[in-house]
């Protein structure tokens, strides 16, 4: 199960209060001050960690606190610092305060850090307080609180390509043939319920990251469907590819119909998402006939970019079969190609 949301409780540790003692010795009676300080409270430490892919174990639990920081003690000893607690969390996890929304920090690269809360500090023993007025202190401070915090923790999937479609276009099928990946597949709507990873393996040591995310409906920008939850996933993605059915293309009038859904939902989600380098396929090619085929090589799909966008090499066009295989190995080369540039 992907679970790509969550809020925690942090707090990190208490700072140690300072002591109050003074030095008794052998012959000396009325020996100073030397109350030790108080040690420092444990920070909270998020880090990301690349062999994590959910926040699945926040489900269980909800609350992290540092550990406080120890008392001085006599003889001028420190109490010992609080212990960090460092909390892991999968490459690509936002930090945010819950309470405002504010992002703390983005953590994508594996073993970043971010100090979400500092612990409090020690308080002074009263050997910092005696003065040539006053030699025998009897006072000390007090540690500092630490700080606690609602948090919310929001993972955005990262992987180079990123397969977009409405549902049924074949997207679980193809992903399952070019990678390990092995997502639940059927002959109906909405059979990805959460988004998929796969590494694809390309040519000899080579390799890239493929994300199949549940299939958008038109509305999808608006909540309908699963798609709204989910869109958040291609952000980070470097190439997007455009599964179009080939079977439903061919029987309707408008050829780019689907296309252009796609086109609009990612575009009131996040004009940005538009210029990202971009393959059509139209899928399920097995299924259709030659002469049902020579409609689909006259399409002409828009780019759906700015005129300065549209300046740029063109969008490549494939007709692809997850079955029987045809062109997948080309279009592994066009996405490794423009993974490339």
């Amino acid at each position: 199960m992907l679970i790509d949301n969550v809020k925690i409780t942090i707090k990190s540790g208490d700072g140690g209060n300072g002591c109050v003692s003074f030095r008794r010795e052998k012959y000396v009676p009325k020996g100073g001050p030397n109350g030790g300080d108080g040690g420092n409270g444990g920070d909270v430490i998020f880090k990301a960690d690349n062999s994590l892919s959910t926040l699945i174990d926040f489900k269980y639990r909800r609350i992290y606190k540092a550990q406080n920081g120890k008392h001085g003690m006599g003889g001028d000893k420190t109490g010992r610092n609080g212990e960090d607690i460092i909390i892991l969390v999968p490459c690509g996890s936002i930090i945010k305060d819950a309470s405002s929304g504010e992002v703390l920090a983005d953590l994508t690269e594996n073993g970043e850090t971010f100090t979400a809360a500092k612990g409090g500090k020690g308080g002074r023993g009263n050997s910092h307080f005696a003065t040539s007025t006053n030699q025998a202190p009897r006072n000390a401070e007090p540690g500092k609180k630490g700080e606690e915090k609602e948090i919310e923790i929001e993972l955005k999937l990262i992987a180079d390509v990123g397969l977009v479609g409405l549902p049924n276009s074949g997207k679980s099928t193809l992903i399952s043939k070019i990678s390990a990946a092995k997502p639940k597949i059927a002959d109906y709507p909405f059979t990805t319920l959460q988004p998929n990873l796969g590494i694809v393996k390309y040519k000899d040591f080579q390799s890239f990251v493929v994300a199949d995310i549940p299939g958008l409906i038109e509305g999808a920008h608006k909540g309908k469907g699963l798609g709204i939850r989910f869109l958040k996933h291609i952000e980070r993605t470097k190439v997007l590819v455009f599964l179009i059915d080939s079977t439903l293309a061919s029987e309707k009038e408008n050829k780019t119909e689907d296309y252009d859904t796609l086109v609009n939902e990612l575009k009131s989600y996040d004009k940005k998402l538009l210029d990202k380098p971009r393959i059509i396929c139209l899928s399920k090619i097995d299924a259709l006939t030659d002469e049902q085929k020579k409609p689909l090589n006259k399409i002409k799909f828009k780019e759906g970019k700015t005129k300065e966008e549209k300046s740029k090499e063109k969008i490549p066009v494939l007709k692809i079969s997850s079955l029987s295989g045809e062109n997948l190995n080309k279009l592994n080369d066009e996405i490794w190609m423009l993974l490339n540039q």
